[in-house]
């Protein structure tokens, strides 16, 4: 007799329940949408730079921008920041060191406050932040990671561990409860992967609030976005995590399509910018599908960009017949390859041969009247074929 076949696990797993907080009119936690954050890397003192750089991120389907506030000039910058963005583009404001700038930042209208209550003075002074964070309805997120362990947590564990990154964010987290703070996010961020998945492990078995995902100190954009896939799609498809960074030494917003993508391949969201399936090519490819990937991809992020509304197609981009008209079916809106031209499907019908350089406008003409009909064709179109 066959052994019986193992039992399937569900993946992702269901989300783990934790409480929510608001941080603006975004839902953390709670089971709302796992949620996209970055940081900006422009002067937070320069407020158009840095609004900017942050408008660029929430275009491309961030959902939280965090800024260094490093003096009081950077908190009362985000002041006109948050003017600059204007009303939906929650920010928060990255604390350290001294109380008085969270006050600041919380006073010129940051919609919540990243600190370390041990790093920023006596419980007094905790209090006091907790006070003005609570009268704001700003939350706080508590964040840990190895260079900012509490000294005596450290020696107890030698060494930044797992649980000792664990036991230093929740002894924090009880400095804000005692202040009387209850809005809290807390995150236990490692730089490798295993250390990492094994401190947000043990964390979610000990806390039930919202927790943010993230490897710290990633690398760069191809180094930090596969380590940063290895880490978050272990946790989130074990339903951990309320929301993400992708920390990356790279434009702020990589950080977000790397999010976007990561949580679009574990089935965690929908839309919030352009998402493309593309094959990898071989020597059967007689087309350019690396630049035509590419160039649709850009081409849709702006699309939505000035269209935040229009619908988002499934779109694919393949580069010869043996794959190509199988993924073109399961698309929307499709370009198989062939002899320097593309083939156009819309909803797996081929409507058209397109010259090669007439391929990306081509298929964004069916994009924006998929999104006029979703019909994937304007009434009256006329069906003719290009490029033969």
């Amino acid at each position: 007799m066959n052994a019986a076949a193992p039992l399937v696990t569900a993946f992702p797993a269901p989300r783990r329940k934790t409480r929510s907080v608001l941080l603006g009119a975004l839902r953390i936690g709670g089971g709302a949408p796992v949620s996209v954050q970055t940081m900006a890397t422009a002067d937070t003192r320069d407020a158009e730079a840095a609004a900017a750089q942050a408008s660029e991120c929430f275009d491309s389907g961030a959902d939280v921008v965090r800024f260094a506030v490093p003096d009081s000039d950077a908190a009362i910058a985000l002041g006109r920041i948050k003017r600059l963005l204007g009303p939906g583009r929650p920010i928060v404001a990255d604390i350290h060191f001294d109380h008085r700038l969270a006050l600041a930042a919380l006073a010129a209208g940051a919609d919540g406050l990243r600190i370390n209550p041990g790093n920023i003075g006596s419980s007094a002074k905790v209090r006091e932040v907790a006070a003005a964070a609570r009268d704001s309805g700003a939350p706080i997120r508590v964040g840990v990671n190895a260079g900012s362990i509490a000294p005596d947590v450290l020696a107890k564990y030698g060494g930044a561990t797992a649980e000792a990154l664990v036991e230093s964010a929740l002894s924090e987290v009880g400095v804000l409860e005692n202040a009387g703070f209850d809005d809290v996010v807390v995150s236990v961020k490692a730089s490798d992967v295993p250390r990492c998945v094994a401190a947000y492990r043990l964390l979610a078995s000990r806390t039930d609030r919202p927790v943010h995902v993230g490897l710290t100190e990633a690398g760069t954009l191809r180094r930090g976005t596969a380590a940063s896939a290895a880490a978050l799609g272990v946790l989130l498809g074990e339903g951990i995590g309320d929301t993400i960074r992708v920390s990356l030494t790279a434009p702020p917003r990589e950080e977000v399509r790397v999010g976007l993508e990561l949580l679009r391949a574990l089935g965690l969201r929908d839309g919030g910018g352009a998402s493309v399936t593309s094959c990898p090519t071989c020597g059967r490819t007689r087309c350019d599908v690396f630049g035509t990937a590419s160039a649709v991809e850009d081409a849709l992020e702006a699309l939505y960009r000035a269209d935040p509304d229009l619908p988002r197609p499934r779109v694919a981009v393949m580069g010869c017949v043996v794959n190509g008209p199988g993924e073109a079916r399961d698309a929307d809106v499709a370009l198989v390859g062939g002899d320097n031209c593309f083939f156009l499907y819309e909803r797996g019908v081929r409507k058209a041969k397109i010259a090669e350089k007439e391929a990306v406008a081509a298929l964004l003409r069916s994009v924006r009247a998929f999104g006029a009909n979703g019909s994937g064709r304007s009434k009256g179109e006329a069906k003719t074929e290009t490029g033969k």
